[in-house]
């Protein structure tokens, strides 16, 4: 049942991109039912009888599945044409990425209640924070155009994407309610993961590359808001700051399951 819904929801993102822009409600109608029909299948993939999947597949195909919301919510307010020619592609593609590598089961019995939030709060700090991260891509090709990319012939493609979209300080803004929010969800699940690891996870805490990774990751988020804060850092020292954080979070979730899920076909449990 999963993997058709899968399928059916990257048909509707697809759809929403064919359809011309001026027919928004069409466009906003095929998004709204791709997402719900994607959130369905993530459900039916995530939640199982006294059991929870994971892998790296599920995480990146919830990554998108939030990205794809927030990004319907900002349209109503921004422009964000462009935005949909750029997401709407990768969104159905990892709507049918769980459905290939479809990741490991972890069984609910003997785990505290406390366990499934943890996983939950992780999934949103990820997702969140990869939302960052694909703005942070858009805001450094927008920022080249504007400052390298003046009086060069480039694609009319290009130009239109870049056009539609707000204008930087706008952009920067909704980077950092993204960073913010995604920050606190990550403080919450590394304190979870570090305070309460027996409790909540079942296993002693360690620190192997995983705990490493994670805590870096939030020390470069860290960094950055205290940095916008006492500072006011802008431009490419945000976006740089962005990056490396998620790219580092990105080898501590995603990177460590694929390994083990595609190369060395183990599992996680």
């Amino acid at each position: 049942m999963q993997i058709y819904l899968s399928f059916l929801a990257a048909a509707l993102y697809i759809l929403s991109i064919l359809l011309p822009g001026r027919l928004r409600l069409l466009v906003s109608t095929a998004t709204t039912l791709g997402w719900l029909v994607h959130g369905a299948a993530l459900w039916l993939t995530i939640f199982s009888d006294h059991a929870l999947r994971v892998g790296f597949a599920v995480m990146l195909s919830a990554a998108l599945w939030v990205s794809v919301f927030v990004c319907w919510l900002e349209n109503r307010n921004f422009s964000l044409e462009g935005l949909r020619f750029l997401l709407m592609p990768n969104a159905a593609l990892m709507a049918i990425l769980p459905g290939f590598f479809p990741g490991s089961l972890i069984a609910l019995d003997g785990k505290t209640t406390m366990f499934p939030w943890h996983v939950i709060v992780a999934m949103l700090a990820y997702s969140t924070l990869t939302i960052a991260a694909f703005h942070a891509v858009v805001m450094t090709v927008q920022d080249k155009h504007l400052h390298k990319l003046r009086g060069i012939r480039q694609s009319q493609w290009l130009q239109a994407l870049i056009d539609r979209l707000p204008a930087l300080m706008t952009m920067e803004k909704i980077l950092f309610r993204f960073i913010i929010f995604g920050f606190v969800l990550l403080t919450l699940t590394v304190l979870s993961g570090v305070i309460f690891s027996e409790q909540v996870l079942g296993v002693a805490f360690k620190w192997d590359h995983k705990t490493l990774l994670s805590l870096l990751s939030w020390l470069l988020f860290a960094i950055l808001l205290a940095g916008r804060y006492w500072k006011g850092w802008r431009g490419k020292t945000v976006l740089s700051f962005t990056l490396s954080g998620f790219v580092t979070l990105l080898l501590a979730y995603v990177g460590s399951r694929f390994v083990l899920e595609v190369l060395l076909h183990r599992s996680l449990t």
